[in-house]
């Protein structure tokens, strides 16, 4: 490559790579990203892996967040070819009994779908679709800043600091505790923590203020997007080039890095205070997934009208099973019924197959590193609630949880998260420290999931992490970015 200079270097092509290099390039630097595989894109990628023709998203499927994303916003990606196609219902939730609670667009329609807990859910979530343009920035950014709307904010850090467990208290009928435990179980952490209804909330209200899209294609016509916009501005990239040395990179003033803290000690831990490293090093890890994609004949036979028109379908049955799932697999131990995350993107984008033909994508939660293939128990619990289902399988592409830290490095342990997000990580992600993007080196900073917001397809990280590196090495005025 050529080692001519560059104002900054961005090491990891993910969402938030990809965020910080195009923040830095609007900002009028040169910046140089660099990315280890030879395709772009990180969580975001697409390809055939069970059989020609079949489009699987090899990570990430459904973006709330990305159509949630205040930066994203800000971007022209339509004009890059990306298109988000969005399903009427957002998720559904099916009971052994046949009923059905789902997530829609409509706040209306959703409440109506929880029986006597209508008006319950209207009061709850009410108030955080209104008040989320006011406060949307600073629940997607650092957690020890001045909010922006501090009445607002602290309304919804009430409610979002509690467990998952208890705020479903509020609710009296299966159906609403059981939509809000599968909204809170994609924190991938026993619901009994503190702080799991955020999760549950932020992906409710994304829900209800946007929709839960997929990208027309696959997911990976979102990095492209992301990619071609930033070229556009003038930004370079380099694929196929595996960072492991900082004697590796070209000089520049700044470096960012789209990895977790174990990367980033073994790239650039000599660089770093002695206490900055001992925090990094005492970093956890979460649950690892375990996930499958199929090749089917027809669209999965879901007894439920309302699973069948969903892009998402939450496999957990009631609270008591799902909580059971995530803390049987948070403590080390393999959950007989696993709770399942589901979707369904060749129903709304039927390119993604052969004309008649499907995909399906889910995966569930298990130990960290854990080997464990779940292939039986995935399955299981899809044609629980859909019989005939195995009979339409005609492939399947698994992923254990170290296969999916082989294929993205960040997932380590097959943690999609870039480390456990509980009361713990909160507000030391990933050290404790008012400036969590920076480095104790100079010039160093990390900007990848491991930072504040966290996991999700929304850039908040990168971006934010731009911010920091414009104003502290550049000396740039960053108030008109977003």
């Amino acid at each position: 490559m050529s080692y001519r200079e560059y104002d900054a270097v961005v090491v990891g092509s993910g969402p938030n790579g990809l965020a910080a290099a195009i923040t830095l390039q609007k900002a009028g630097l040169s910046v140089l990203l660099i990315e280890g595989k030879d395709e772009i894109g990180g969580g975001m990628r697409s390809a055939e892996l069970t059989l020609p023709g079949f489009v699987h998203d090899i990570c990430s499927a459904v973006h709330p967040m990305a159509a949630a994303s205040p930066f994203f916003k800000t971007l022209p990606l339509h004009e890059h070819g990306l298109e988000f196609i969005y399903p009427e219902i957002a998720a559904a939730h099916p009971f052994d009994d046949g009923k059905v609670a789902i997530l829609t667009e409509s706040i209306d329609k959703t409440a109506g779908s929880l029986g006597e807990d209508k008006h319950t859910y209207l009061d709850l979530m009410k108030p955080l679709v209104e008040a989320w343009p006011s406060i949307n920035k600073d629940v997607l950014g650092p957690p020890l800043s001045i909010p922006s709307n501090p009445i607002a904010m602290a309304k919804f850090g009430l409610k979002a600091m509690t467990s998952a467990l208890q705020l479903s208290k509020c609710f009296s009928t299966k159906e609403a505790k059981g939509l809000f435990a599968g909204m809170a179980a994609h924190s991938i952490q026993p619901l009994s923590n503190l702080a799991t209804s955020a999760i549950g909330l932020v992906l409710s209200a994304a829900g209800h203020l946007g929709g839960w899209p997929v990208a027309k294609g696959g997911s990976g016509e979102i990095a492209k997007a992301l990619a071609s916009y930033f070229e556009s501005l003038g930004g370079k990239i380099e694929t196929g080039f595996y960072v492991t040395s900082l004697s590796q990179l070209p000089s520049a003033r700044a470096l960012l890095f789209d990895l977790t803290p174990k990367q980033l000690l073994e790239i650039a831990g000599h660089k770093f205070s002695s206490i900055y490293k001992w925090q990094l090093q005492r970093y956890r890890y979460g649950m690892g997934v375990f996930k499958v994609d199929w090749a089917l004949h027809e669209q999965i036979p879901f007894s439920a009208e309302q699973c069948r028109n969903a892009g998402t379908v939450h496999l957990g049955n009631t609270i008591e099973e799902i909580e059971l799932s995530e803390r049987t697999s948070a403590s080390g131990k393999i959950p007989e019924n696993p709770f399942v995350l589901l979707a369904q993107q060749s129903l709304f984008d039927p390119g993604r197959a052969p004309a008649g033909m499907h995909t399906a994508w889910a995966y569930c939660h298990v130990p960290n590193g854990s080997r464990v293939d779940m292939t039986e128990a995935i399955e299981k619990q899809v044609e629980r609630f859909a019989p005939g289902f195995r009979e339409r399988i005609l492939a399947r592409h698994v992923f254990n949880s170290m296969e999916m830290e082989a294929y993205n490095p960040n997932y380590i342990g097959g943690d999609i998260n870039g480390g456990v997000i509980d009361l713990g990580q909160l507000f030391t992600r990933p050290v404790i420290s008012l400036s969590p993007y920076k480095t104790s080196a100079k010039g160093i900073y990390i900007c990848s999931s491991s930072t504040p917001p966290g996991g999700g397809v929304h850039g908040m990280c990168g971006y934010h992490a731009a911010k920091k590196a414009l104003k502290e090495t550049f000396n740039l005025s960053v108030r008109t970015l977003l």
